[in-house]
């Protein structure tokens, strides 16, 4: 794995925490979110947060409510980059690319909530935009969801299917063990 690449963790926030959402899958995204943060935090590597925000006052993604902060088990570093973003993608309205492109960052590893949302989102444009991308499989999660039919789909399908829609196409996925394993040998 090319060391110059960064850690991308996208929207691990508190608003995810809102009984709002539903059922999720993968617990332990956060988890190994953070035992990826460590390496990376270890090896002097690039680390890039993403928060989502609205301007939608009643939004838990508002910078006034509880829900803006990022979780604490992933917590910026003083020396860390954050980015905070209106839309899906992480690339759209914020600096991300030109940050990348300015450090001569050819290769992100993609983390964070949720799966078919802004991490997919992000993950498509990355390898659009050109860069080596990897997605952590076990380092993301969803929520079930209903389709305009009215059919629900529990999180652990929308999950998968979601990876299955990016893999060989737009990124390389890889569970945590696998990117540790890859980052150490």
């Amino acid at each position: 794995m090319n060391t110059r690449g960064a850690l991308i963790i996208i929207d691990v926030q508190v608003a995810f925490d809102d009984n709002k959402w539903g059922t999720r899958n993968n617990r332990n995204a956060e988890d190994n979110i953070s035992k990826i943060l460590q390496l990376w935090r270890e090896k002097g590597w690039v680390v890039i947060h993403i928060r989502h925000t609205s301007d939608n006052p009643d939004s838990v993604f508002h910078p006034a409510n509880k829900g803006f902060a990022i979780k604490e088990i992933v917590k910026p570093l003083d020396e860390e980059v954050i980015i905070t973003k209106k839309v899906n993608s992480s690339f759209i309205g914020t600096n991300l690319e030109e940050y990348l492109r300015e450090n001569d960052i050819t290769t992100v590893v993609i983390t964070g909530l949720t799966t078919p949302h802004c991490v997919s989102t992000t993950t498509r444009m990355s390898g659009n935009l050109g860069f080596t991308t990897y997605l952590i499989s076990d380092a993301t999660a969803a929520f079930g969801m209903e389709d305009q039919n009215g059919i629900y789909y529990e999180a652990e399908t929308v999950h998968n299917i979601s990876l299955a829609t990016l893999h060989d196409e737009f990124a390389t996925i890889l569970t945590t063990e696998q990117l540790i394993y890859n980052c150490t040998k």
